[in-house]
């Protein structure tokens, strides 16, 4: 690929990685799964990124192909990922684990019990996405966003507070 392409993808990806690390910790349980998924999305987004018009931000555009690539592996839930190896990709990226705070680790877990669907409605809500947004992100329509979320949220809060 075009080396000022190969720029640009690092320059975007590095000031967005915390998305994709927010999602993985959406998404996996420990860190080893968690580096898995981080690298798996990584090459999702690098393999998508000539095909990147524009049309949106390319946080929305990440959002979306993080998402799936999340939703698409941990579904099947009982098949070991199989990732790509990133030698190839000239560039290092941090690392991210989440704060010491127990707040947080709590909602992190509470999380990991809703469904894919909720954990990515959950995950875009507290990114401070516009409806609109989430809506495009996820392809379904704005009001579905605020009925599923208003009950996404419930659910969290029963989850929280039993």
């Amino acid at each position: 690929m075009d080396k000022d392409l190969e720029i640009k993808f690092v320059k975007e990806l590095d000031s967005n990685q915390n998305i994709v690390h927010k999602i993985c910790r959406i998404y996996t349980s420990n860190s080893h799964d968690h580096k898995d998924l981080f690298q798996e999305v990584t090459i999702q987004l690098w393999k998508a990124y000539p095909k990147f018009r524009g049309d949106s931000k390319f946080s929305t555009w990440m959002y979306r192909i993080a998402l799936n690539t999340a939703i698409t592996l941990y579904r099947k839930s009982t098949r070991r990922i199989k990732t790509n190896d990133l030698d190839a990709i000239h560039f290092k990226l941090k690392d991210e684990e989440p704060e010491d705070d127990e707040h947080l680790k709590q909602l992190y877990k509470a999380i990991r019990w809703l469904t894919d669907i909720e954990k990515a409605l959950i995950f875009l809500y507290l990114e401070d996405t516009p409806y609109k947004d989430i809506a495009t992100t996820l392809g379904i329509s704005e009001g579905n966003v605020r009925v599923k979320l208003n009950r996404t949220k419930n659910k969290l809060k029963q989850l929280l507070n039993p």
